[in-house]
């Protein structure tokens, strides 16, 4: 940890949490807060911007709060205020510099910042930093240090910059020198984020851009990210950010599997209706078709169509899923281990997991401190009695009020009984950040 940037949320989580089964789903309207995505990709946009950008309904949660927390040692001025609407969002006010960034190291002693196991924070930070006049050394967690950032590297240093690493993958030493001119190939294969932490910056940077593998440039989160930079407000203004369609599938999903008759009661509010999120399509696989692709059709929501499937009726397929395997933990391990605790039938080929129908029983979960792990077998644990979520504070990584929105009386929440690792009753009060 370094400078303060490691913003924590202070959660009033215990140990292990254990959901108890609702009979039916509440017929109701829940709201989710904003997209990660969005938020962080503004963030970068509005500290480059040319005015004071005002983000409404962005996300406030770990993965937020660290790169606001890094622009903030860089020295940009941002101002928090709380948003009514949504107890996990915030509004920002963010003064743009025109690309021009206030601090930095020197190659001696560079300035530290901590990503924690923000994906989009270390990309978007190790090109974002290129265009200022200094030295910078950006670390995380071990997983961050061990997630992928090879292909990022090689275009940045393609394009005239200095960037130290030992096994191209973070802590990485980034030796700005401002805008070089110049042309660059990037392959996503591994991650988006590399192709979108490039475009952000191309037109400061006067960088042109060219994205192989997996879709290239019509991969659905560098589309998000070319889409949100033909509409950002660069000379100042407001924006206003949807919510995260990858938070909002567990309650889809939720209401789904409590259903009688495949009907959706629980929706989610404000349902993103731009396209650039791919996991606003959640709702249209329910009830989930024979086989589902990670590539073609949902995003990190297809994780919550794995944990639930089971419950289908039918066998499913799911495809093209290596991308799983490089995010904040094995997430293809983790799934197939997790769901065999609790009786599924699963059977991993290559990157295609397949599970069959069948009774599901309770099982205490390993969440392997990945958030989305924890939120998609406690939405399981909705229908299926004596699931155990073991360190559910991981939540806090994307959507901090998660177990507060499962426990809140409708329509703050879906109304369930929480229990501690005792069998205590949880307050939903006591479940959201104090």
């Amino acid at each position: 940890m370094s400078g303060g940037v490691r913003t924590q949320i202070k959660m009033s989580l215990p140990e292990i949490i254990e959901i108890v089964p609702l009979k039916s789903s509440p017929e109701m309207e829940i709201t989710v807060p904003g997209s990660k995505s969005i938020t962080n990709r503004s963030l970068i946009l509005a500290a480059l911007s040319n005015g004071e950008v005002i983000l409404e309904n962005a996300l406030w949660s770990e993965d937020t709060q660290v790169m606001v927390g890094a622009l903030q040692l860089l020295g940009y001025k941002i101002e928090v205020s709380v948003d009514s609407g949504e107890s996990g969002n915030r509004n920002l006010i963010i003064e743009g510099r025109g690309g021009s960034i206030p601090k930095g190291g020197t190659p001696e002693d560079p300035m530290e910042l901590f990503v924690g196991n923000a994906g989009t924070a270390a990309r978007f930070l190790t090109a974002f930093l290129c265009l200022g006049k200094g030295s910078y050394r950006l670390s995380g967690v071990s997983r961050m240090h061990e997630r992928p950032q090879a292909s990022l590297l090689q275009a940045l240093r393609d394009l005239g910059y200095r960037i130290d690493s030992e096994n191209n993958k973070l802590p990485v030493t980034v030796h700005a020198g401002g805008p070089i001119s110049g042309s660059c190939r990037v392959s996503i294969e591994e991650s988006s984020q590399f192709a979108s932490a490039l475009l952000l910056l191309s037109k400061l940077g006067g960088w042109t851009v060219e994205i192989d593998g997996e879709l290239g440039a019509k991969s659905p989160y560098v589309a998000m990210t070319s889409s949100l930079i033909e509409r950002f407000p660069m000379e100042g203004g407001r924006f206003e950010i949807e919510p995260d369609a990858s938070s909002g599938s567990y309650f889809w999903a939720a209401g789904h599997i409590l259903s009688v008759d495949n009907s959706l009661p629980l929706k989610v509010a404000r349902w993103p209706k731009s396209g650039w999120q791919i996991d606003a399509e959640f709702p249209s696989f329910l009830p989930l078709p024979n086989s589902v692709s990670r590539r073609d059709d949902l995003g990190d929501s297809i994780m919550t169509s794995i944990v639930i499937s089971p419950l289908a009726g039918h066998q499913t397929q799911f495809v093209k899923l290596e991308r799983l395997r490089l995010q904040e933990c094995e997430r293809v391990q983790a799934l197939r281990t997790e769901l065999t605790k609790c009786g599924a039938i699963v059977e991993e080929t290559g990157d295609t997991l397949i599970i069959n129908p069948g009774e599901l029983k309770g099982a205490e979960i390993e969440t392997y401190d990945d958030h989305r792990i924890a939120m998609c077998f406690a939405t399981l644990g909705l229908k299926v009695p004596g699931i155990r979520i073991k360190n559910p504070r991981c939540v806090q990584k994307t959507f901090p009020t998660f177990f507060y929105k499962l426990a809140a009386p409708v329509p703050r929440g879906l109304g369930a009984t929480l229990l501690d690792g005792r069998g205590n009753k949880l307050e939903a009060e006591h479940l959201i950040e104090g």
